[in-house]
């Protein structure tokens, strides 16, 4: 029986295919989730700069009425204005940079 065992090949080759086949699957996979998370970031990137292209600045002005007969304000209000300056980082003006390497110090 354990020389039948050891004989047996049934499904040996079944088995290394499988092994191969799923890990050219899975390396397929891993590259495919990449190219897709670099996509949603661009895109997220595309919306975050249309948010800081948008002019937010406003006006609008104020009125008044006058009593009948001309004597006193019966009622004013006063303008408002708001004027949009751009942020430091609005449509990637910031540049990500990185430090020159600094070889470590030994505390003595």
């Amino acid at each position: 029986m354990l020389k039948k065992l050891l004989n047996d090949e049934a499904g040996f080759v079944i088995s290394a295919e499988l092994v191969l086949i799923s890990t050219l699957l899975v390396l397929g996979l891993i590259v495919g989730l990449s190219e897709v998370q670099h996509a949603v970031v661009q895109e997220l990137n595309d919306v975050g700069d249309a948010i800081g292209s948008v002019n937010q600045s406003y006006m609008y002005s104020g009125f008044s009425a006058k009593k009948s007969g001309g004597l006193g304000i019966k009622s004013f209000s006063r303008g408002s204005a708001f004027n949009d300056i751009g942020d430091d980082c609005d449509n990637n003006q910031c540049d990500i940079t990185c430090d020159q390497p600094v070889a470590e110090q030994y505390a003595r």
